[in-house]
């Protein structure tokens, strides 16, 4: 039997990184996942990695684009005014086809805000965030157990699809202590082959990793050859769990900590005659509108809710289709909406 150790979130990612490979991590420290770091820094180096406290979040951004584009797995982690520093060295991991991997432990902001946990920076994570026309795939771990999990799918797709990859929690899943189950032996690092690395080119053609492209039609060549990979990830990466939605009324949306609240509320509205359901988002982007449009067929109402002022309200908008009304419950500055809140709003959509 697989043993369990108690563990916080910003500890879970690192052990998931470590199980899935990695081998170089910089960054810089910031509250809500300082501990992300401080854990990094002692576990890294002693499985043969290389950790990297840089000067500032700019430079550590750019030693994991130096780092990846050697075709070792690199990652950085944050928190929000830190993710909006590498927002520009993601757009060049992007534009220069490389896999990285990103955590942000969401505060409360804009600015420096607090430090308390938020969800605010969907936007800026699902909509690109920095410069062109590009996206990352941003997972949404709701557990300390998906902190872990979604690392080990976090660098297997960035690896695939050569794209940057956000892992979007909040400093609230970051804290939190749970259990956790580590893969052991039966984890197996997929092995991508990376013809495209700065390897040394005896014998061989030279590599290049870039991003600009001058010539006249090269820079098109090169999105078009990244929109299509985007409508393949669309297509085959949306990831969501769903709970109590099979003969549900009203269907609950919410992510990440938001999400068990969430669960909450829906046994609260059970017990008191309501049917309600929940569909918890896993993939921000591509976000899950398959699943989203077939519940907006047959339920009466949606209530999305977010520790921001809706931001997913939007994702999940155009997934209904105006199929079926979508209310909103929100708060943002660091609060988090309450079960009773909850289930307060979706009494009130019951009784119109």
């Amino acid at each position: 039997m697989a043993k369990k150790i108690l563990i916080t979130g910003n500890e879970a990612v690192v052990e998931g990184a470590l199980a899935a490979g990695c081998k170089f991590y910089a960054g810089y420290p910031i509250t809500p996942q300082n501990e992300l770091i401080a854990y990094m820094a002692q576990k890294l180096p002693e499985s043969g990695g290389v950790f990297l406290q840089a000067e500032s979040e700019l430079s550590a951004i750019n030693m994991v684009f130096g780092a990846s584009a050697t075709g070792f797995r690199a990652m950085t982690s944050s928190s929000s005014p830190g993710i909006s520093l590498k927002q520009e060295g993601i757009s060049y991991i992007a534009g220069a086809e490389l896999p990285a991997v990103i955590v942000n432990m969401m505060r409360g902001g804009p600015g420096l805000g607090n430090i308390s946990p938020s969800q605010a920076d969907y936007f800026q994570a699902t909509k690109g965030g920095g410069h062109g026309d590009y996206h990352s795939i941003v997972l949404a771990p709701g557990s300390i157990q998906e902190c872990y999990d979604l690392m080990l799918v976090a660098f297997d797709l960035a690896d695939k699809y050569r794209t940057p990859v956000i892992i979007l929690g909040d400093g609230l899943i970051g804290q939190m202590m749970e259990p956790l189950v580590r893969q052991g032996a039966e984890h197996k690092v997929k092995d991508y082959a990376k013809p495209w690395a700065l390897t040394g080119c005896k014998g061989r053609k030279q590599n290049i990793v870039r991003s600009l492209y001058l010539g006249q039609g090269a820079l098109e060549k090169v999105n078009l050859r990244l929109q299509e990979r985007y409508q393949k990830i669309i297509q085959e990466e949306q990831r969501s769990q769903s709970f109590q939605i099979e003969d549900c009324d009203f269907v609950l949306v919410a992510y990440g900590t938001m999400s068990r609240i969430a669960k909450g509320a829906v046994l609260a509205l059970r017990k008191k005659g309501i049917k309600a359901g929940l569909i918890r988002p896993v993939s921000l982007w591509p976000f899950p509108e398959k699943i989203i449009a077939e519940a907006a067929k047959k339920v009466k109402a949606f209530l999305v809710i977010e520790m921001s002022y809706g931001q997913m309200l939007e994702d999940v908008r155009l997934s209904v289709a105006g199929k079926a009304p979508v209310h909103f419950l929100g708060r943002g500055g660091g609060e988090i909406p309450s079960e009773e809140e909850i289930v307060k709003k979706i009494e009130g959509v019951n009784k119109k």
